[in-house]
């Protein structure tokens, strides 16, 4: 289900796990094989039995994608989604089954003639290898039906940048749908896997975005209809490889010919579910509402969705895994400050320049430090912007009582800017820095000087300080373009925390667990837990490593080597408390390397 992001996407009694933040993990092994997977435990499941969808695991979509900067959600959509075509319900062709429905109508809302229902588990459950597994019966899809089961990376990046992996999608084009021989919309389903390609970074292709499905067999065309029948469709995913199957009727199909290697580290990270049938779009044959020919009212039934470990793989995390950032100095870009933590470009951040028409790489000299963001703008008349994003969206809600956001710039003093940050909820807010007027501290003589703009004004009303992507954005004022060529550079973005802080990390014990910095290259996890215990961690954000811990009478202990000052170490423990007969998830931390 491709999903354009903006650059400023029958067991009935299965267990599930409820409480927010807790995290089911299965032990890692050696390797793991997804051609001939060992299905281990149940981690987590939606098993669609209650009287309505519940909204602690489901956000339900509310609107064309015009709410958020991009109408038809990049795919020329036809429909509206509304919480209102979402339900559960007895299924009418299968006796004893509830389910997910989502309904497709023939309804206007303002300038849509259709409605349907998308729901999605962003901040609520992020799955992590595993096989993961769908029940679902689509109707008859005609011209026009869309529907799709898959997943999208939790990293901040814009798509595809955070990765897309299609579990299963109907509805294709027929010409689609020839390539296979399959004789109607009923008789095909694929799979697709998209990442952020270098080597599809071709005309035409400005996303950059590389399709596993391009010119390749990704589909399972079954003998009979696929309308109102229940199938199963199933991913399996380790750190090395991906495999799609269907199962129809105790058969397995693979969708591809051999799985298919991780070849993004996008694919290595955490991905939140999605389910929805659009109505329309670039990706059907209906590209206006009088070439939709599939049966309204239509109905999508979703019978569960499982999470299971695979080979020992496999993790599931309940609620919003983002650590606040301690209250102190937090670096966006610098090299020499002192800060409690920081971005590092191209590991844990990248920094765009969104028009090359206009604005290219400068050589002006760092303000300190080694690096410096500089560019050279050539085209008097055209707009210039750029940015710093995070991959992974960071929580400075710490910084919003009484914080600041400080940065050297050095720019002539005739050239207006405005300085910005944006959520990933898609919220903007900006504040403007005109020509040859000092603001925000900014003495505009040409030369490094540095502004300090308050967090809660940066903010504004709109920007969720929780969930921030763009930490730190530049662009031209709106009718005030700049009239000659100039350069101009950016260097030691911080963000200060009301009263200072402290630039010294604080102290990393949370109960009987502790991380302690033993060496400039050595970080050493501990616990005082009594039984098994585990470690999460991530380095400036990259894979997430799983250990078990060593046991020594009651005390667990692992120390991750390789590291360098100045890496991020986010890490958080799974231990067993022996006395409640439960495993118990900590909260996340960070510390970075002194």
């Amino acid at each position: 289900m491709i999903n354009h992001r903006p650059t400023n996407r029958s067991t009935r009694n299965a267990a599930r796990a409820l409480a927010a933040g807790i995290l089911l993990a299965a032990s890692v092994q050696a390797s793991a094989s997804v051609s001939n997977p060992a299905i281990g435990q149940l981690l987590w499941s939606e098993e669609f039995n209650g009287n309505s969808v519940n909204t602690g695991t489901w956000n339900l979509q509310d609107g064309n994608g015009c709410q958020i900067g991009l109408c038809g959600y990049g795919n020329a959509e036809l429909q509206y989604y509304s919480p209102n075509n979402a339900s559960v319900v007895n299924v009418p062709f299968e006796s004893g089954t509830r389910a997910l429905a989502i309904q497709a109508r023939s309804q206007t809302i303002g300038s849509n003639v259709f409605t349907s229902a998308r729901l999605d588990t962003r901040g609520k459950v992020q799955v992590q290898y595993g096989m993961v597994e769908f029940r679902i019966a689509t109707p008859n899809l005609g011209s026009g039906f869309w529907p799709a089961a898959w997943l999208l990376g939790t990293s901040s990046q814009t798509w595809p940048r955070n990765g897309e992996i299609d579990v299963m999608e109907m509805g294709h084009k027929a010409a689609e749908r020839a390539k296979a021989g399959a004789p109607s919309s009923n008789h095909f389903v694929g799979s697709n896997v998209i990442t952020w390609q270098q080597a599809a970074c071709v005309t035409g292709n400005e996303s950059c975005a590389a399709s596993t499905a391009w010119q390749t067999k990704n589909w399972y065309v079954p003998s009979a209809s696929l309308a109102n029948r229940f199938v199963t469709y199933r991913f399996y995913w380790t750190e090395s490889e991906m495999r799609f199957t269907t199962v129809d009727n105790g058969v397995e199909h693979n969708m591809y010919n051999a799985p298919l290697p991780v070849n993004s580290s996008a694919l290595q990270a955490p991905f939140y579910l999605l389910l929805n049938m659009a109505v329309g779009g670039n990706f059907t044959d209906a590209a206006s509402p009088g070439q939709v020919t599939a049966p309204l009212p239509g109905t999508m039934y979703v019978d569960y969705v499982r999470v299971y470990q695979l080979d020992g793989k496999g993790q599931v995390k309940l609620g919003n895994q983002t650590a606040p950032e301690v209250a102190g100095k937090f670096g966006v870009f610098t090299d020499t400050t002192a800060v409690n933590s920081k971005l590092v470009a191209g590991t844990s951040s990248d920094i765009f320049l969104w028009n090359t028409a206009s604005t290219g790489a400068g050589n002006s000299t760092p303000y300190e430090g080694g690096n410096v963001i500089a560019w050279n703008y050539t085209t008097p008349g055209q707009w210039f912007g750029g940015g710093i994003q995070a991959r992974q969206a960071r929580d400075l809600s710490n910084y919003r009582s009484n914080g600041s956001v400080k940065f050297r710039i050095k720019i002539p003093a005739n050239v207006g800017f405005r300085i910005g940050v944006g959520d990933t909820y898609t919220n903007q807010n900006w504040v403007n820095f005109p020509a040859n007027t000092t603001a925000y501290g900014l003495t505009r003589n040409g030369q490094w000087a540095q502004a300090s703009i308050p967090v809660s004004t940066l903010l504004g009303s709109l920007v969720a300080a929780q969930s921030l992507s763009d930490i730190f954005m530049i662009s031209s004022i709106d009718g005030s373009l700049p009239g000659s060529s100039f350069q101009f550079a950016i260097d030691d973005i911080v963000w200060e925390s009301g009263g200072g802080g402290s630039t010294t990390p604080p102290p990393q014990n949370s109960g009987p667990t502790s991380a302690t910095q033993t060496s400039s290259t050595m970080l050493t996890f501990a616990t005082t837990t009594g039984s098994w215990a585990d470690v999460h961690y991530t380095v400036n954000n990259g894979p997430q490593q799983n250990v078990r811990m060593q046991l020594s009478g009651s005390n667990n202990s692992y120390t991750a080597g390789g590291l360098k000052i100045g890496d991020t170490v986010r890490y958080w423990f799974t231990y067993w408390n022996a006395a409640q007969g439960i495993a118990v998830d900590t909260t996340q931390q960070a510390i970075t390397m002194q």
